[in-house]
């Protein structure tokens, strides 16, 4: 959707190639293409494929493969130069534990009944076959470490998994200079340059283990789950990642004039008014703490793919990654996700399958994470259960021009009140309370920011009528 701005290059004198020696890159295993455009010509392997299955936590679209010209995301960038870019790949619940009950089992948040973070999903659904599931009921080895589920006792799907590890940082790691950005008014909303290295922290230690797991089952098919925290708060991570951000490169994002006002039910979180009290500086830090955590995270998930290529088993392992959902950095004065703005509904997605999908290649069609499962499925020649919600990724991944889907669904709670949002290829439409309690409709092709809801103009009122139909009916 966007190009790489060139200023990337500057950025503290450091290129994604030395970003990546210095932060722990990985090198071999698939070569990278260089041309956007080459046909895959690794040979699909005899046996059952592997999945390396990646999710990461809060992390929004800020990465130089989408275009950021500052986020230093070296290993995430080379991982789309060996597969596909999904550019408007879109959650159907932008909270953690809704979002991933949905794309775990393929089904829509209406259909799992979970809306919120404190609902386990199997309370929901006991007898549901989740993706993992699927694959541990085929004789695949399967193992989670770190957050796939939604993190807690009583929330992880014990069904799905041979090992479940969770992780905690060492005493060292707990240690650093470390600030709340709202004077302790919300209690999460701090950062710490912590001391010690990256396996003083849970998601260097989660690293560590996925390598040695990828060396000791390297003779048996295996589903892991790599489940890395960071860039979700508390924003932690060693000192070395602060240091990629100085403040005075950082800018928060503008706001035009005269936007249109948010909705009551828009935003409809009371931490509104203590983010409204930032100060050009907090801004900031939250943006660097932020984006410390994601350059943090990039360096874990480069260790697990250089371990991929040592084992030797790069060239049969279909690898995914993907965030939970998308994040406010500071648009429409917002700090955080749950919102059904384009900042928190489209979130990242790449996929490599090393003997189908074009090295580099991008897809533009629109595509929504309750397709993983069917996609996944499809790849390794398992059956799925018949009630999934997605649409197969594979015609995508052999031809990334195709048109994808129609619409894509999102939707969150306000308490009794639900809002839905479908996306178009030009279009987001959303209703609050069955449209009782306000109505948005932005155009992406002259507002791609949102600014302007166009909802209330009569000009606009045919659009509206298709939409509102459209939105009555998700997976059209």
């Amino acid at each position: 959707m966007s190009e790489r701005a060139t200023t990337r290059r500057g950025f503290l004198g450091a290129g994604a190639a030395a970003a990546a020696a210095a932060l722990g890159g990985c090198a071999g295993g698939i070569a990278r293409s260089s041309a956007a455009g080459a046909e895959p010509t690794v040979p699909k392997p005899a046996g059952p494929p592997n999945v390396l299955f990646v999710t990461v936590d809060d992390l929004n679209n800020d990465l130089g493969c989408y275009g950021h010209p500052l986020v230093q995301s070296p290993n995430i960038d080379r991982l789309a130069e060996q597969g596909t870019r999904f550019d408007r790949a879109y959650c159907q619940f932008p909270v953690c534990n809704p979002s991933r009950s949905s794309f775990l089992t393929g089904l829509r948040p209406d259909t799992t009944g979970v809306l919120g973070n404190r609902t386990p999903m199997r309370s929901k659904l006991p007898d549901v076959v989740t993706l993992p599931q699927l694959f541990r009921q085929n004789g695949y080895f399967t193992a989670r470490l770190g957050k796939i589920f939604h993190g807690g006792a009583n929330m992880d799907d014990p069904k799905a998994w041979d090992v479940a590890l969770d992780f905690k940082p060492t005493p060292l790691g707990r240690q650093g200079e470390r600030r709340n950005m709202t004077g302790d008014a919300v209690p999460w909303c701090w950062w710490m340059m912590a001391e010690g290295d990256d396996e003083d922290q849970p998601d260097g230690q989660i690293a560590r283990e996925a390598a040695r797991l990828l060396e000791e089952k390297r003779d048996r098919p295996f589903f892991l789950g790599v489940g890395f925290h960071k860039p979700h708060d508390p924003f932690i991570a060693p000192k070395k990642y602060f240091d990629l951000y100085p403040l005075d490169r950082l800018a928060p994002p503008p706001e035009p004039p005269g936007r249109a006002p948010d909705l009551p039910l828009a935003i409809g979180s009371g931490l509104k008014a203590d983010f409204d009290r930032f100060t050009d500086r907090e801004r900031r830090e939250f943006m660097r703490s932020y984006y410390a955590g994601a350059s943090f995270m990039d360096a874990q998930f480069g260790k697990v793919l250089a371990a991929l290529d040592r084992a030797g088993l790069a060239r049969s392992t279909i690898v995914v990654f993907l965030s939970d959902h998308g994040y406010h950095l500071g648009w429409r004065g917002w700090w955080n996700k749950n919102t059904l703005f384009e900042w928190s509904c489209r979130a990242p997605l790449l996929v490599r399958v090393p003997w189908l999908t074009t090295p580099g290649s991008v897809c533009s069609g629109l595509v929504e994470f309750v397709d993983l499962y069917p996609t996944l499925a499809d790849l390794c020649g398992l059956k799925a259960p018949a009630n999934l919600a997605g649409t197969s990724l594979v015609p995508l991944l052999k031809d990334p021009s195709g048109k994808g889907k129609q619409a894509a669904y999102t939707q969150v709670q306000r308490g009794q009140a639900a809002g839905y949002s479908v996306r178009t290829d030009r279009w987001r439409y959303t209703e609050w309370d069955g449209g009782k309690q306000g109505a948005e409709l932005y155009d992406h092709d002259a507002d791609p920011h949102e600014w302007r809801n166009l909802a209330g103009e009569g000009t606009y009122a045919p659009v509206v009528a298709d939409l509102k139909a459209l939105l009555r009916a998700p997976g059209a």
